[in-house]
C-alpha cells in the first residue's frame, strides 16, 4: 500500500501516539489495580473515556451515522475495549504482569493472519520478518518468565488469550469500516457499547466482600487519568492511524507498547530494565525501521512503475 509523504508522517506519528498511550495507560491502570477491583476500574475508565468522547463529538459536530452503521460499529465495541479490556482485568488477577504483557506480544501475529483470511491483505515476506523479529523483541522486553505452570496460572493465561484475539478482531474489522467516519464519533460508539456491557457484569464483582471502589482521592485519580489516556487519546489515535494504513502495518506498531510501557514504569513505579531487557528494546526498535524502510522502498517502487507504464 502506497502512502503520500504527509500521509505516512500523520499514520506514523498517530500509531506512535497509541502506542505511547497504552503503554503509559497500562502501566497508570496497574497503579490503579492497586486500589480497587477489575469491574470497578473497567467501568470508572469507560465512563470518563464516554464522557470526554461525546463532549468532543458535540464540539465537532460530527455527521451521525444510520441506525445500521452504529449497530456495527457499537458490535464491534463489545470486542474492544469490551471482552478484551474485561478479560485482561480478570486475567491479571491470576498471573502476572509480564506474562500478561508476553501474551500481547502475539497480537500483531493474530492481526497478519487475520487480515489475510478477512481482508486478503498481501502478506510479503519482508512484513514477517520484521514481525517476528520484533515480537522476539517484545518477548525479551516482557521477560520469560512463564509463571509457575498451576491451574490459577494457566487460567489467566487462558483469559488473556481470549482478550488478545477479541483486540486483533476489532483491528481486522474496524479496518474495514472506517473509511469515512469521524474518528472520534467511531470511538464514542464503540466505547459506549463496552460501558454497558461493563455495567451489566459489575454487579458479580459488587457482591464481593473485598472493597471494590478506590478508598484514596489517589486512586480516583489514577482511575480517572488512566481512563483518559488508556482509553480516550489511546483509541482516537489508533483509529485515526487506521484510516490510514493496512490493519497488518498498523498492528506492527503494536510492538512499541512494551518500550513506552516499562519507561513509565520506571519513572511510576520505580522499576528498571535488565540488560535482557534493553537488548529486547533494540531489536524492537531494528524491526520498526526495518519495516519503514521496506515501505518506503515499496513505494519508490511503485512510482516507478507506474511512470514507466
Amino acid at each position: 500500500m502506497r502512502l503520500k509523504d504527509s500521509a505516512r508522517m500523520s499514520f506514523v506519528a498517530s500509531m506512535m501516539m497509541a502506542a505511547a498511550c497504552w503503554g503509559v495507560g497500562g502501566v497508570m491502570t496497574k497503579r490503579a489495580l492497586a486500589e480497587m477491583q477489575p469491574l470497578t476500574l473497567l467501568v470508572i475508565q469507560l465512563t470518563v473515556s464516554v464522557l470526554f468522547l461525546w463532549a468532543v463529538v458535540a464540539i465537532q459536530r460530527s455527521r451521525f451515522p444510520s441506525r445500521q452503521e452504529i449497530f456495527q460499529l457499537g458490535l464491534i465495541g463489545l470486542l474492544n475495549p469490551g471482552f478484551a479490556y474485561t478479560f485482561t482485568l480478570i486475567g491479571l488477577k491470576f498471573t502476572t504482569a509480564s506474562v500478561s504483557a508476553l501474551l500481547w506480544a502475539s497480537e500483531p501475529i493474530l492481526i497478519l493472519g487475520l487480515a489475510v483470511l478477512i481482508l486478503r491483505e498481501r502478506l510479503t515476506p519482508p512484513l514477517i520478518v520484521c514481525s517476528l523479529l520484533a515480537i522476539s523483541g517484545v518477548a525479551l522486553v516482557a521477560g520469560l518468565n512463564v509463571g509457575t505452570g498451576n491451574a490459577s496460572a494457566l487460567l489467566g493465561v487462558a483469559i488473556i488469550l481470549a482478550g488478545v484475539a477479541c483486540c486483533a478482531l476489532y483491528t481486522v474489522f474496524t479496518r474495514r469500516l472506517t473509511t469515512t467516519l469521524d474518528p472520534v464519533l467511531l470511538i464514542a460508539l464503540q466505547q459506549t457499547v463496552a460501558l454497558a456491557w461493563a455495567l451489566v457484569i459489575w454487579p458479580i464483582e459488587a457482591t464481593q466482600t473485598e472493597t471494590a471502589a478506590p478508598t484514596t482521592i489517589g486512586g480516583w485519580g489514577w482511575a480517572i487519568v488512566s481512563g483518559l489516556v488508556y482509553y480516550a487519546l489511546a483509541f482516537w489515535f489508533f483509529i485515526n492511524g487506521l484510516k490510514r494504513a493496512t490493519a497488518s502495518l498498523a498492528g506492527f506498531f503494536l510492538n512499541l507498547i512494551p518500550i513506552f510501557g516499562l519507561t513509565a514504569a520506571a519513572m511510576i513505579l520505580g522499576e528498571r530494565l535488565s540488560s535482557m531487557q534493553w537488548v529486547g528494546a533494540v531489536l524492537i526498535l531494528i524491526a520498526a525501521a526495518g519495516l519503514w524502510r521496506w515501505q518506503n522502498t515499496e513505494a519508490v517502487t511503485a512510482e516507478i512503475s507506474a511512470k514507466a507504464a
